[in-house]
């Protein structure tokens, strides 16, 4: 009783009960993002994966996007939904398993724009790579679908509670294709970036995507930093006359820096391997974008030595387990790092974090 009382009188005579919050610590300027969450060891795109890596340090999680029937952004590597869902088995969808052409491409499953979000959020995700990561395959079955919403709601949440900015990166996947359907991401995008008040340029968010046309219309209608990605061959899907090759020539470059803040290269555009699968010295890519004026963050690292360079990869080549054998993953990250980039992708967090200048 005695210290609720002084409690009351601490509040009437106009003294704080409690102190402010201290405000959060800001991004670095080299980031860590992990790369649809903390991907080497949980299904991809979840809760749990997204939890895990700002827990192991991540500064940016990143979540791909795409868009339901009743044009909600939700979070999948991609619109088919096949390879990271139950759906298949759901006999209730069976009738909305069709083919369609993504980008050139032939495609037979189940597609995001063919359900309404409630219909999706009945649905339970799963590891994409399963034989490989059997252990983050234990986790299949127990999430939802994510909402661009919520994954926005679970890094301001985080960022309360850790104290530290945590940053997303949205990856918007074939909006071409979107637009075509009359599913326009990058009118969703805005709306619910204004919604939470994250289109300045000192937003915590970063948006990506392999097509220009996208920025470009991002460009003019908000100021939140963009990345163009770029693939080492190929070229951006709405731009048949470009290719990746021609984006990172001095003049490319210069153009990409008229509407985008960073670009995303393949490791191997900085970080090339030779025909035995050995680092060569890092490219010039790096340099020469930084003197366009663009950040430059270099994707994936994973742990797998299926995907790393000959000579951070571990583990006996005869062994049936090889390709999932992980690898010298800081090593790898440490070169990463030594080259000047601005940041990585990673599927998993804790060496690209602790090999970090």
């Amino acid at each position: 009783m005695i210290r609720l009382i002084l409690t009351l009188l601490l509040v009437l005579a106009g003294a704080p009960a409690v102190a402010q919050t201290a405000s959060p610590e800001p991004l670095p300027d080299r980031l860590v993002i992990a790369h649809r969450g903390a991907s080497a060891e949980r299904p991809e795109h979840t809760r749990a994966a997204y939890l895990l890596a700002i827990e192991q340090g991540a500064d940016v999680i990143e979540p791909d996007l795409v868009i339901t029937r009743d044009g909600v952004l939700v979070v999948r590597h991609e619109n088919e939904i096949s390879e990271t869902t139950d759906v298949a088995e759901r006999p209730e969808f069976a009738d909305r398993r069709r083919a369609a052409t993504i980008e050139g491409r032939a495609v037979t499953g189940w597609f995001t724009e063919d359900f309404t979000l409630a219909e999706l959020k009945t649905l339970r995700t799963r590891e994409r790579l399963p034989a490989l990561r059997p252990a983050s395959a234990v986790f299949g079955g127990e999430e939802p679908i994510l909402t661009f919403q919520e994954v926005l709601d679970l890094a301001a949440d985080a960022t309360r509670r850790t104290g530290r900015v945590i940053g997303v990166a949205p990856e918007l996947k074939h909006p071409a294709h979107f637009a075509a359907l009359g599913l326009p991401l990058e009118q969703a995008l805005v709306e619910v970036l204004r919604a939470n008040d994250l289109t300045s340029a000192e937003a915590p968010i970063l948006v990506q995507c392999f097509e220009v046309g996208a920025l470009e219309t991002l460009d003019d209608s908000i100021d939140t930093r963009l990345l163009q990605l770029i693939s080492p061959v190929g070229g951006p899907a709405d731009r048949p006359e470009l290719s990746y090759a021609d984006m990172i020539t001095d003049e490319g470059l210069r153009r990409v820096a008229g509407y985008a803040d960073a670009i995303g290269v393949e490791a191997t555009l900085v970080l090339p391997r030779g025909a035995d699968n050995r680092l060569r010295p890092p490219t010039d890519l790096v340099a020469r974008a930084h003197a366009a004026g663009l950040k430059v963050i270099a994707w994936t690292f994973r742990p797998e030595a299926l995907f790393l360079p000959e000579d951070f990869r571990r583990g006996d080549p005869a062994s049936p387990a090889y390709a999932s054998t992980p690898g010298d993953l800081a090593g790898y990250a440490a070169a990463a790092w030594a080259a000047g980039l601005d940041g990585v992708f990673t599927d998993l967090i804790p060496p690209v974090v602790a090999t970090r200048p």
